[in-house]
């Protein structure tokens, strides 16, 4: 790979996406293209890529075309989720400041370490692409701590940190985070929001290894103690030596396949493309159910269609990612961001059980799982404690989670 430096950039309305799903071979697989009308990126696959490639998603077949975005500020199929999240537009605009803000820059701004194994490049001849440095360390954590706090703030950050602080590395959110390199493998770091009362970076810890004890595979993390509160690294399950996976968010894959955002859709979708040996679609549907309903009871509610993952294997089938971004919303919506059932979005229980076939469960196993769920839920607090949360924030976040409309619904199903 060549380094590209951003500050030579120059505006142009044509960018490359290449493949990196082996980083020391990369691959050229078509031109990204401005779309002026919509405020978008489109995508035309390489000749090449149509001889020897594969479609990103299902909304992007191997034919000779140019695909347009589905919606105003965004690229087309797979190529949007290699956008920088929100927090990583927000440290691009004040950082980098691009001569112009637009859904073109933003990808190429993101840099190398985007989510997953496209890479956008501003040559078709080789992968030319923004490189921050090398990863920072864990004895960086403090400083990236108060360099968070700057980019809050306004203030300015001098040129030689700003690689502490790179863009990309997650799909969506808006929480300050940056890149770790922890034992050899990067990380994702993340921070309080300015005035946090609650030290939620240790509380998402507390919520993935409760998850974990429900059944639910969870991204490995890792609370790093600041002189207030905490971060929380998280382990990245994109990448692995050598090798980075390709990775759909479930809005991606969800709209590619023309079905709408919920948890059934994402159930069915999984049936149709996921793994199917060993059984591993099946329980990952059934995986996916126990998600849902202990978002529901955690008060999870934004766990929207950025905050799961479809991970691609080598015979081009989904896989379900770990379980990230998982801790209480503390907003006691009623409702999550996707749909549950019958019921739509409504967070309850009875939702939950109403399209239980649709996750390859019939209603005793269904009854099960949500019976599963609802033991681990009942002792979140002395697993907060055991994890290190603080009374007061335990009070806190029991006003929500504790609240009559969840703690009734698990008397109701066995907890």
């Amino acid at each position: 790979m060549i380094d590209f430096d951003i500050h030579q950039y120059q505006l142009r309305d044509a960018l490359y996406l290449w493949w990196l799903g082996q980083p020391s071979r990369p691959q050229l697989i078509g031109t990204l293209a401005m779309v002026r009308a919509k405020r978008g990126v489109s995508l035309r696959y390489a000749p090449s890529w149509l001889k020897a490639g594969f479609p990103l998603s299902e909304d992007l077949p191997l034919i000779d075309s140019e695909f347009l975005p589905m919606e105003p500020e965004t690229a087309a199929g797979a190529v949007d989720d290699a956008r920088p999240d929100r927090w990583g537009e927000r440290v691009i605009r004040f950082l980098d400041k691009p001569p112009r803000l637009s859904v073109l820059e933003f990808l190429l701004f993101a840099g190398d370490e985007r989510f997953g194994a496209l890479g956008v490049s501003v040559s078709n001849a080789a992968y030319v692409a923004r490189r921050m440095g090398p990863l920072p360390q864990l004895a960086d954590v403090p400083a990236m701590a108060r360099l968070v706090q700057q980019v809050l703030q306004g203030e300015p950050i001098d040129a030689a940190q700003q690689r502490l602080i790179a863009p990309g590395g997650t799909m969506g959110g808006a929480r300050p985070k940056a890149l770790l390199n922890l034992d050899g493998h990067p990380w994702v770091i993340k921070f309080n929001e300015m005035g946090e009362s609650i030290d939620m970076p240790l509380v998402e810890h507390a919520s993935l290894t409760l998850a974990a004890k429900a059944g639910i595979r969870v991204a490995q993390t890792r609370p790093i103690a600041l002189p207030a509160g905490h971060a929380l690294a998280v382990k990245r399950f994109d990448r692995a030596p050598g090798h980075r996976h390709h990775a759909l968010s479930a809005r991606v894959a969800l709209k590619a396949a023309g079905e709408d955002m919920g948890y059934p859709e994402l159930a069915q979708l999984l049936r149709r493309r996921g793994v199917a040996a060993d059984g591993v679609a099946l329980q990952h549907r059934h995986e996916l159910f126990r998600r849902m309903v202990f978002n529901i009871l955690l008060d999870n509610t934004d766990d929207h269609e950025k905050n799961h993952v479809l991970l691609m294997n080598d015979r081009f089938e989904y896989e379900l990612s770990p379980a990230f971004d998982v801790l209480p919303a503390g907003q006691a919506l009623g409702y999550q961001q996707m749909r549950v059932g019958s019921a739509g979005s409504d967070a309850s229980l009875d939702n939950a059980l109403s399209e239980h076939r649709l996750f390859g469960l019939d209603a005793p196993e269904a009854v099960q799982q949500v019976r599963q769920v609802v033991a681990v839920i009942a002792n979140w607090q002395p697993h907060f404690v055991a994890c290190g949360v603080r009374p007061s924030e335990i009070q806190a976040l029991a006003q929500q989670i504790d609240r009559p409309f969840l703690l009734t619904q698990r008397q109701a199903h066995g907890g």
